[in-house]
C-alpha cells in the first residue's frame, strides 16, 4: 500500500468519525410553532389577491379571493415618498397603473389617484377593469379590511436603498399598532431584511426564509450533515426549482416538516403540479388563480 493510499484512507476514516460524532452529539432544533401558521388543511394564498382574475393588489382582487374562502393573501410591499407602506409589487408604477415613475417618487395620496386596473387583461383578453378605476391599497387598509385573513408580507425594497432601510421598523410598528402579530408572516428575498425586521419583532411574528436560507437548507438536505441544520425561519415559500435543483421533492418537504417548518410553493397554477405537491406533503400554495386552486384542493381534501 502506497503512502498516498494510506493518507487517503486515514482522511476518509477521520471524516467518517467526524460525521458519526456529529450525528451522535448534534440535535437539530425544530422551530417553535407560530399561531399564524396553525392550519389544519392545505393553505391557499391568493398571490397579490389573484392577479390573473382581477387587477393585482386591488380591493376587487382581495374581495373576490376572500369570497372564495382562501386562507389569505401573499403580497409585496414598498415604501412611498411619504413613507407609507403600499401593497405593490413592481418598483415602477407603470406596469399596472396609468402613472409613470417609481413608487418611491409618489405619495400615497398621489398613488391612490392612479387607475390600478389600467393595464389589466384577464385570461379571456377582457380589459373591462380599465374603466372601473380600481385603486391601490396601503398595507394598513388591507390588514384592517380583511381582519380574518392570514397575510404573507414580502419586503421588496432592497436594504441598500433609503426605503429599504426604513421598512423593517415601520412594518413592525404597523403590525404592533394593529395587533396583527398572530396573522401575518414577514419575508423577503433579502435575508438581511427579515433579520432586521426581527430585531424589532423578537420572534413574535412568523418569518419566511430568503434565498440564502433556502440554499443553506437544501445544501444540508443533500449532504450527509442534514442533522446539523437548524432552521432560522418559520416557513419556506419556494419555487419548485432553484436553478437546476429540485425543491419539490417529498424528501426535502419531509426534511423541513420534521423541523416544524411547513413548505408553501410559489406561483403554482396548474392542476398536475398542485395534486403532485399535495401528495408530496406541501402545506400550501401561492397562486395567481385562486378559483382554480381552491377547486383542486377541495377535490383532493382527505386523500
Amino acid at each position: 500500500m502506497g503512502r498516498k493510499t494510506k493518507v487517503a484512507l486515514t482522511l476518509g476514516a477521520a471524516g467518517i468519525a467526524a460525521w458519526a460524532t456529529s450525528k451522535a452529539v448534534a440535535k437539530p432544533i425544530p422551530r417553535k410553532a407560530k399561531k399564524a401558521l396553525e392550519f389544519d388543511q392545505t393553505v391557499i394564498l391568493a398571490h397579490r389577491g389573484g392577479l390573473l382574475e382581477a387587477p393585482e393588489n386591488t380591493r376587487a382582487a382581495f374581495s373576490k379571493s376572500a369570497a372564495l374562502g382562501v386562507n389569505g393573501f401573499a403580497v409585496d410591499v414598498r415604501l412611498t415618498k411619504d413613507e407609507e407602506i403600499l401593497v405593490f409589487h413592481d418598483e415602477h408604477a407603470d406596469r399596472t397603473t396609468d402613472l409613470v415613475g417609481k413608487i418611491s417618487e409618489f405619495t400615497l395620496d398621489e398613488l391612490k389617484e392612479a387607475n390600478a386596473g389600467y393595464n389589466f387583461e384577464d385570461e379571456n383578453g377582457d380589459h373591462s377593469y380599465r374603466d372601473k378605476e380600481e385603486k391601490v391599497l396601503s398595507l394598513k387598509e388591507l390588514l384592517e379590511e380583511f381582519p380574518h385573513m392570514f397575510i404573507s408580507i414580502n419586503l421588496k425594497d432592497s436594504p441598500e436603498t433609503y426605503e429599504g432601510s426604513l421598512m423593517p421598523s415601520k412594518l413592525w410598528r404597523l403590525i404592533e399598532d394593529l395587533g396583527a402579530q398572530d396573522r401575518v408572516l414577514v419575508t423577503s428575498t433579502f435575508d438581511e431584511q427579515t433579520d432586521r425586521f426581527n430585531l424589532y419583532a423578537q420572534s413574535r411574528v412568523a418569518t419566511g426564509a430568503g434565498e440564502d436560507e433556502v440554499k443553506k437548507a437544501y445544501t444540508a438536505f443533500t449532504s450527509q450533515f442534514g442533522h446539523l441544520y437548524s432552521p432560522r425561519e418559520d416557513l419556506f415559500m419556494i419555487p419548485e426549482k432553484l436553478g437546476i435543483f429540485p425543491l419539490n421533492t417529498e424528501g426535502f418537504i419531509k426534511f423541513l416538516a420534521q423541523l416544524n417548518v411547513p413548505v408553501y410553493f410559489n406561483n403554482v397554477n396548474e392542476r398536475d403540479s398542485i395534486v403532485r405537491l399535495i401528495n408530496a406533503g406541501a402545506a400550501g400554495f401561492i397562486t395567481d388563480r385562486p378559483t382554480f386552486a381552491m377547486e383542486i384542493v377541495q377535490e383532493n381534501a382527505g386523500q
